[in-house]
This record gives structure tokens, C-alpha cells and sequence, in this order.
């Protein structure tokens, strides 16, 4: 039953500096790559003064259009803009039961669009008000995925060339679980209760000699990544990890789902390749005790998923206190709004690492002018007050977001005796 619940708004709870107020937030999704991206815009009482931030979980936006719009606005309309901080654990509070996905990119949302305004207020970028720039610019790395290992590293090379320094590699398996990589198609599996399968012992005996190519053809000069994807046990992981030593990776990504993390510790004490874990953190405590816990070297949050600008911030300055490094996620389920969101902690924290990288379409630039571009390489903030990124409604109009297509993928990634993987 549809609630029918009046809307009403919430007194301020001190004396303002100033007299803006929130008048409204609503969510918009769009999808220029085919991916669907939600970004939330907060308006305020002053003319033109308004903020965008990203609330991206692409498998579930319809939900999280729902929480922004429903449970959200009467939450802040009517509240001083500069709260960031009361507003965001007002918002997560509220609901008693709180935490995940759809909740933490709903505030997401709205934590990263109340710096976009507090930058445009101030007349400065966010990375200034986060205490200014410790770097000039993020290196990033690019992904990698051919059908077979000669048409990978010629991928490779391709990006090797036009400036990157750090490639994460995922070749072709058998098996519609494949990862980052088409799937081989036509190799027979007779007998198998589930022919199209995926099978762990050729992906662990299959994948050093991906990596043994790469170094032979691309040097010691580049870094080399690669992704798991959260599908192996714990003693897998270290079977892997150590077969990996000789090709002296830059990480190994996301070795066990995050059902199993409380082993992460003893996977990465057994490792001789540093581990990068946390991009299925749907809380900024989950995310915290990666860190604390011993369990990882590169923290990998999607920065949406944990609740925004501000809660990676505070995960950033706990990494450095740890020696962990940061890796934040960001695919092509990353807005523009995010992606920038993630190189303002970048260039702010000592603890950076490295960051994923992703090159917008032209579309997307025309979505979101102000788009960032990777030079080289290296990702730089915009300068402009805020986030220095727009969002064209009209042109976001052309793309329409439909149901994403990862719950079709997930569902058939399966073993071959049919039973399902974590994807």
C-alpha cells in the first residue's frame, strides 16, 4: 500500500549563519553508457544554488530513488545547507535499522551534493575545503580484458602507450562466470550437470600463465592488477596469491567474499601480493575493520556505497594511521559526480594509492559537463567551486536507465555441477 503519510519538514535545530534553506531533493537516473547512474540534486532557497552528488547502486536504483525521494526530503527540506555533518547521521539514524547499499547511496547522494553547494558557497572546490591538495594529480589504473591471453596484453599495450602506468589484466575462461573478460565459447563439457560452468582449478592453473605473458611482453615498467572477484576460498586465495609472486603484482583484488572477510587476515599474513579489499562494503564500519582488522594493504571502497564524501574521509585518514593505502572503486557504475568525489580524497590524503580508472563516453560529457578526463594517466580535480561537474536534465532526458543486466549475469554464474558462486 502506497504511503499516503503528509509530508512535513523538521525545525532547524540551532541558529543558522546564514538564512539558505533546502528546498527540495530529488533523485535522477540516467544511463549514457547503458549503465544506470543516479544522481541526486539538493535545491536551495537561492537562486541557481544547487548540488549534485552521486547515489549509484546500479542493480537496485529503483529503490534508492525511492528512499531519496520519499524517506529523504522530508528528512532535510526546510535545514540549513552548511550541515552536512548533522544532516547525513540525522538521515542514517532516522530509519533505526541502518546501513546498506540502498540507504548509504541514498545518502550518498546527499552528503556529496551538500559539498557541491558548500564549495559553490565558498567559491572553491571541494578538495580545498578538505584541507587542500597534498598532490597535484591521481595515477590511475585501466582495465584490461581480451578473450584470450594474446588479445588481453595486446589491450595492454594499447594503454601502456597512451600513458598508463598500472593495468589490471582478466583474460577469457570457459564458463559464463568469467569476470571482466568474454566468455570462451564451444569447449565441450560433457557429462556436467551445468556445461556452461565456471571452474576454479582452470581459472587458478590458467591465470599465472596470463601474467607470466605479461611480464614477457610488457617489462618490469608497468604494474600489473588483477580482480578475483570474490569467489575463492581462503586457502585458494593463498594457492593463488603465491603462484602470482614471481609476476610481483601490484594487488590482488578482492580474493574472498565479504561473507568470509573475518579470514582476510590470515589470507593476507600467507601472501606475498599486497591485497585490496572493500569494494562490497556497504558500511563505513564494515569498511573501518578491513583496516583495523590486519585483513588488507589497499582499501577499495565504492565511496557511494559507504555513504559518501564524508564517511571516506574519515576512512582515508584511518588508512593512513594503519599504513593501508586507498584504491577506490570506480567503474562505469560511477557517476561523473563520484568519480570526482573520489579524486577530491585522492589528492587530500597521504594514504593514497592508486585510482581505478574509467574513461566516459562522449555522451556521458554531454549528461555531465565538466566530466573528468584521464591525461596520461592521471586523473585531476576540476577546479571550479564544488565539484565543478553539471548535470544536463535534457540531454539525461536521451538516455533512460532500464533494469540492470547483472542480475541475468549473476544468476547463471554457476560451477559445473550447478551450484552458484558468489559474483
Amino acid at each position: 500500500m502506497r504511503d499516503t503519510a503528509p509530508f512535513h519538514t523538521f525545525d532547524q535545530p540551532w541558529t543558522a549563519r546564514e538564512a539558505v534553506r533546502i528546498t527540495g531533493i530529488r533523485a535522477i537516473v540516467t544511463a549514457p553508457e547503458g549503465i544506470p547512474l543516479v544522481v541526486v540534486r539538493v535545491d536551495t532557497d537561492v537562486d541557481g544554488l544547487y548540488g549534485l552528488g552521486c547515489a549509484t547502486f546500479t542493480q537496485r536504483w529503483h529503490a534508492v530513488v525511492a528512499f531519496v525521494e520519499r524517506h529523504l526530503a522530508p528528512l532535510v527540506v526546510g535545514r540549513y545547507p552548511g550541515d552536512i555533518g548533522d544532516l547525513t547521521r540525522l538521515s542514517r539514524y532516522s530509519g533505526y535499522w541502518r546501513e546498506g547499499p540502498v540507504e548509504n547511496n541514498a545518502l550518498s547522494g546527499l552528503d556529496m551534493a551538500l559539498w557541491d553547494i558548500a564549495g559553490k558557497r565558498a567559491g572553491l572546490p571541494v578538495h580545498e575545503l578538505l584541507g587542500g591538495k597534498v598532490r597535484a594529480a591521481a595515477d590511475t589504473y585501466i582495465h584490461a580484458g581480451g578473450r584470450d591471453i594474446r588479445s588481453t596484453l595486446d589491450q595492454a599495450e594499447e594503454f601502456v602507450a597512451q600513458g598508463w602506468r598500472h593495468v589490471r589484466l582478466q583474460s577469457g575462461q570457459t564458463g559464463i562466470g568469467t569476470y571482466g573478460a568474454p566468455v570462451v565459447e564451444g569447449v565441450p563439457r560433457a557429462g556436467a550437470p551445468y556445461p556452461r560452468g565456471w571452474n576454479v582449478g582452470e581459472y587458478l592453473a590458467g591465470l599465472p600463465r596470463l601474467f607470466e605473458q605479461a611480464r614477457e611482453r610488457l617489462g618490469d615498467g608497468v604494474e600489473l592488477l588483477h580482480d578475483v572477484h570474490s569467489r575463492l576460498t581462503p586457502k585458494q586465495a593463498v594457492v593463488l596469491a603465491r603462484s602470482l609472486e614471481p609476476y610481483r603484482l601490484y594487488f590482488l583484488e578482492d580474493v574472498l567474499a565479504p561473507e568470509h572477510w573475518d579470514r582476510l587476515p590470515e589470507v593476507r599474513s600467507q601472501s606475498p601480493v599486497p591485497i585490496a579489499v572493500g569494494e562490497l562494503a556497504t558500511s563505513l564500519t564494515d569498511a573501518a575493520r578491513l583496516i583495523s582488522g590486519g585483513g588488507v594493504d589497499f582499501i577499495r571502497a565504492h565511496i557511494s556505497a559507504i555513504g559518501g564524501l564524508t564517511p571516506a574521509k574519515k576512512l582515508a585518514t584511518l588508512a593512513e594511521f594503519f599504513g593501508v593505502r586507498t584504491a577506490w572503486h570506480a567503474p562505469g557504475d560511477t557517476s561523473p559526480v563520484g568519480a570526482a568525489a573520489n579524486v577530491a580524497v585522492d589528492v587530500t590524503t597521504s594514504a593514497f594509492g592508486i585510482q581505478e580508472g574509467h574513461v566516459y563516453n562522449e555522451a556521458t560529457h554531454e549528461v555531465f559537463p565538466g566530466t573528468l578526463d584521464i591525461v596520461d594517466g592521471w586523473l585531476t580535480p576540476n577546479e571550479a567551486p564544488g565539484w565543478g561537474i553539471d548535470l544536463d536534465e535534457r540531454e539525461a532526458a536521451r538516455y533512460p536507465a532500464e533494469l540492470s543486466a547483472h542480475d541475468e549475469w549473476a544468476a547463471g554464474v554457476r560451477g559445473l555441477d550447478g551450484g552458484l558462486y558468489a559474483p
